[in-house]
């Protein structure tokens, strides 16, 4: 039993870690460099990636991986003991909430009022500046939590120590 929880930890790390990895490029250029655009053009290409990221490889990525947090959460609340366990349950509760709920609660809603908006129209620029601050905000919270997420997949790891 140790060696698949070992194998299903190290699994959910290297999958928190990728995420981290896409949001964090997101979060430091990504974003920014959409915001320098004329809101027409920064719109229509924030709508093409969110078309775009609608993908096998991402969802594996994204979903995959908390699929594996769950299976080691239910796991760890069986098998695991002390510090170990600690580290296990608080890294899929980081990626399971930080990561998964927040991209549905806020990220997936402001991309869906943006997918229906015309780019050229009048309220256009006020739409792209609140989707610039307000996405870019959870998306901090989506780089973070996967983040801390794969540092105590980590600890786990090294024995909770």
């Amino acid at each position: 039993m140790k060696e698949l929880m070992d194998i299903l930890t190290f699994a959910a790390l290297l999958g928190s870690g990728l995420v981290a990895g896409i949001f964090f490029a997101f979060s430091t250029f990504v974003m920014r460099a959409l915001g320098q655009l004329p809101q027409n053009q920064g719109i229509s290409a924030m709508k093409a990636i969110n078309v775009t990221v609608l993908n096998p490889w991402f969802f594996l990525a994204f979903f995959g991986t908390g699929a594996v947090c769950l299976l080691v959460a239910f796991l760890a609340l069986g098998s695991s003991a002390g510090m170990q366990r600690a580290y296990l349950l608080a890294g899929c509760s980081l990626y399971l909430l930080g990561c998964l709920l927040v991209t549905m609660a806020f990220n997936v809603p402001l991309n869906d009022r943006l997918a229906s908006a015309d780019p050229d129209s009048s309220g256009a620029e006020a739409l792209w500046a609140h989707y610039l601050s307000r996405w870019t905000l959870w998306n901090h919270v989506r780089t973070a939590a996967p983040l801390a997420a794969a540092g105590l997949f980590t600890m786990a790891l090294c024995g909770g120590k």
